[in-house]
């Protein structure tokens, strides 16, 4: 299947202009929703933005790339439902990585990451739980309820440890996952991490995604797609509002593991410079801010040799540098050495 062409992303870019109108409109539905004389206004708010979403997304053809030649594709069951995942083909001595998708999306654009890490690195990439091509649960997952899913998914294949790769939402689980679960975290990368006052109220929030729509890879619109269509607009929607309401920076300050920060200057949902360089100064000493100029929102998916540069210098704890070939590629906003890990006994 060929990538999307450009008259059907612009059909799904109109669409998307209108969809902070429509997400405020759910909104005052969401709010009204417990009262009972306010049925008609959900039911028609819902039907409305959903005939609208589906009649953009499925203009789009569908572009599932291949996995990476280092990714193999598998599934397991975990407490009862079949999770599907790819990890690493070959056998790789090194901590072991996961890589978390954001919301509405199932892990298939951060392959181009993952791929680059996989020989490398022991790497797996799931679909949680009602993503992608993995089973529904019987409800949708919250952000506590996805980091507990992701420990379930960690138990089912076998990881003790492993350093957790969010992106947009994954950034939200991977964290609270840290909070919760400190002694099955190494470290967290968290690339373009979404959630607090600069991302509220939801409208707001919407047409920052929006705005970020045309930034990225024309391809990226034809694996997407179809992952927010099976996923549905309303439960999407749900999940963005909670993700946006996740005290995303604050969170940051406070973890107690080695953490990488990633930020794309282009990525709309990201605070204003002052906040981030606030933000830095209050970082722990194991805790490295890095900008990538030119950059949008999905970066594994766009930009994954200079992502994966940055990455694999964090995991070795060296000093990030330049990309090579690409001066500027790489913004360090706060630097510091620390020590690996110590290997685990068996």
């Amino acid at each position: 299947m060929t990538p999307p062409d450009r008259p059907s992303l612009d059909r799904l870019i109109d669409y998307s202009r209108r969809l902070p109108r429509s997400g405020e409109r759910i909104d005052k539905a969401w709010t009204a929703l417990h009262s009972p004389d306010h049925p008609i206004l959900v039911k028609r708010a819902v039907e409305s933005a959903e005939e609208r979403a589906e009649s953009a997304l499925r203009a789009l053809p569908r572009f599932t790339p291949p996995p990476p030649e280092t990714m193999s594709e598998h599934s397991v069951d975990v407490f009862g439902t079949r999770v599907f995942y790819r990890a690493s083909r070959q056998q790789v001595e090194g901590p072991a990585m996961v890589h978390v998708h954001g919301f509405g999306i199932s892990g298939t654009y951060l392959l181009p990451t993952a791929g680059e890490l996989a020989d490398e690195y022991p790497t797996w990439v799931p679909d949680l739980p009602g993503y992608g091509r993995s089973e529904n649960p019987p409800k949708t997952l919250g952000i506590p309820a996805l980091a507990d899913a992701l420990l379930d998914f960690m138990d089912a294949v076998g990881l003790e440890r492993a350093t957790l790769v969010g992106n947009s939402l994954g950034t939200a689980v991977s964290a609270d996952f840290a909070t919760r679960y400190r002694e099955r975290t190494d470290r967290v990368v968290l690339v373009s991490p979404a959630g607090g006052l600069h991302n509220r109220p939801l409208p707001k929030a919407l047409a920052q995604m929006v705005r970020d729509v045309p930034r990225e890879p024309i391809q990226l619109a034809g694996v997407a797609a179809p992952d927010y269509l099976r996923f549905g607009l309303i439960d999407s929607l749900r999940l963005f509002r909670e993700m946006i309401a996740f005290p995303a920076f604050e969170t940051l300050i406070s973890l107690e593991v080695p953490a990488l920060a990633i930020l794309g200057a282009r990525d709309p949902l990201l605070p204003p410079g002052r906040r981030i360089h606030e933000v830095a100064s209050r970082l722990r000493s194991e805790t490295v801010i890095v900008r990538l100029p030119g950059v949008a929102h999905a970066a594994n998916f766009s930009h994954p040799e200079i992502l994966a540069h940055v990455i694999r210098q964090f995991m070795r704890g060296e000093p990030i540098t330049e990309f090579p070939g690409k001066p500027g590629a790489i913004q360090v906003a706060k630097r510091t050495l620390f020590e690996p890990p110590e290997p685990t006994e068996d």
